[in-house]
C-alpha cells in the first residue's frame, strides 16, 4: 500500500516499479500492483526496481548501494526519469515528475539536476573550461558569463590554472573533477552521482572522497550517490539504502545497518567494516541508572573510537548525554561486545537474506 508523499522532501518516490518484458503495465494491473517477486519471475519479467519508496531530504546525502544488478542505477534513472518507471509516483521539488511534459523535463534537467557518472564522458576536443560550462552553452548563456562561471567552478574543484588544458592532459582524478565541475555549472538542486569514483585507483579515490565531502560542506546539495562499496557509503552518507534484486531491503543510518541488519544480505555488507568508526555511544548504551551520578560523561553522538579509551579505563559506567541530558550509560563490556564480540557472532551468518 502506497504511503503519502513527504512534502518536505526534495525527492519523494512511492511504489516505483520497473519491469522489463511484454506489456509490464498490464501485468502489474492484473496483479493489483503488488505481485510477488516469484510471480514476476515466473511470468518471464525482469524486476529491475520493485515497489521502491523513499524520500531524499534537502541537503542530505542518500547513498544507494548493492551488488551489480541490484537495481540501484535503474532506480536513480527512474528518479530522474531518464527511464520511464512501469508504475509508481515520483515528485521532484514538489513537481510530479511522471506527469511532466518533455519540455518540462528538459528544463528540469538543464536547470535543477546535476549528474556525474562513472565514465567521465568529457569532450576531448574541448578545453577543461569549455567542458565545464557546456551545460550553460546549451542554455544559451553568453560567453562572458560562461567564462566567469568557469573560473568559479575551476576554483571550487581545485583546478585553477588548468582551464586551458585538454582532458588528455589531466590525470584520472583531475578528469573526474572536471566532470563534477560540469555537473555543478548550472547550480542544480539535486546532484545524482552514479559510482563516480569506482574507476579510480584507491589513493585517488580516497582523495576524491575527501574532495566530495569538502564540496558538500560548502554547497549543501541534496545528493543521491550510488556505490557498491560499503566503506565508501558509510564515509559519505547521511543515510544508506541497500538494494537487492530491485528491492530496498533496508534504509537507515550506517550504524543502524551495522547494529540492526534487516537481512543476512545487509549483514554481509557490514561484516568487515571498522565498527568503532561507525557505532556511537547512543547505539550501544545501556540504561542511565547503571552509571553513578558523579560519573564522567560522553556525548551520545560520539563514535566509539573517540571514547573507547576513557570507557575502557573507567572502573564504572560513564553517563551518556544528549542535549545536556543524561540518556544512558556506557561500560567496558558494551564497547568490547560492540566492537569485537559482534564480529565473531556475525561470522556464523551467511546468505542473501
Amino acid at each position: 500500500m502506497a504511503t503519502s508523499m513527504n512534502g518536505d522532501a526534495m525527492i519523494s518516490c512511492r511504489d516505483v516499479w520497473k519491469l522489463y518484458g511484454p506489456d509490464p503495465e498490464k501485468f502489474l494491473t492484473h496483479h493489483d500492483g503488488e505481485p510477488s517477486i516469484d510471480t514476476v519471475k515466473d511470468a518471464g519479467y525482469i524486476p529491475a526496481v520493485v515497489a521502491a519508496s523513499l524520500d531524499v531530504m534537502p541537503g542530505e546525502i542518500l547513498v544507494l548501494m548493492g551488488l551489480s544488478g541490484s537495481g540501484k542505477s535503474t532506480l536513480v534513472r527512474c528518479l530522474s526519469r531518464l527511464i520511464e518507471p512501469t508504475s509508481g509516483s515520483v515528485h521532484f521539488g514538489g513537481v510530479d515528475l511522471l506527469a511532466a511534459s518533455g519540455r518540462e523535463l528538459i528544463d528540469i534537467r538543464r536547470h535543477r539536476m546535476g549528474m556525474v557518472f562513472q565514465h567521465f564522458a568529457l569532450f576531448p576536443h574541448r578545453t577543461v573550461a569549455e567542458n565545464i560550462v557546456f551545460p550553460l552553452e546549451v542554455q544559451g548563456v553568453d560567453s562572458a558569463a560562461r567564462r566567469a562561471r568557469a573560473d568559479e567552478i575551476l576554483a571550487l574543484v581545485g583546478l585553477e590554472g588548468r582551464g586551458g588544458y585538454y582532458p588528455r592532459e589531466l590525470s584520472g582524478g583531475q578528469q573526474q573533477r572536471v566532470g563534477i565541475g560540469r555537473s555543478l555549472a548550472v547550480e542544480p538542486d539535486v546532484w545524482f552521482l552514479d559510482e563516480p569514483f569506482s574507476a579510480l585507483d584507491p589513493l585517488i579515490r580516497r582523495e576524491m572522497q575527501d574532495e566530495f565531502l569538502r564540496l558538500q560542506s560548502v554547497l549543501h546539495k541534496t545528493i543521491v550517490f550510488i556505490t557498491h562499496d560499503f566503506s565508501e557509503a558509510i564515509r559519505l552518507a547521511d543515510r544508506i539504502a541497500i538494494l537487492y534484486e530491485g528491492q530496498i531491503v533496508q534504509l537507515g543510518r550506517a550504524e543502524d545497518l551495522v547494529t540492526q541488519p534487516a537481512t543476512d544480505y545487509v549483514r554481509n555488507f557490514a561484516r568487515d567494516v571498522q565498527r568503532d568508526r561507525i557505532l556511537t555511544a547512543r547505539s550501544v548504551m545501556g540504561d542511565v541508572s547503571d552509571a553513578p551520578p558523579d560519573a564522567e560523561t560522553v556525548e551520545a553522538g560520539a563514535v566509539l573510537r573517540e571514547i573507547a579509551p576513557a570507557v575502557l579505563a573507567s572502573p564504572h559506567p560513564l553517563v551518556v548525554i544528549e542535549d545536556g541530558a543524561a540518556v544512558g550509560s556506557l561500560d567496558r563490556d558494551a564497547v568490547i561486545d560492540a566492537v569485537w564480540g559482534a564480529n565473531e557472532a556475525e561470522g556464523t551468518h551467511s546468505g542473501a537474506g
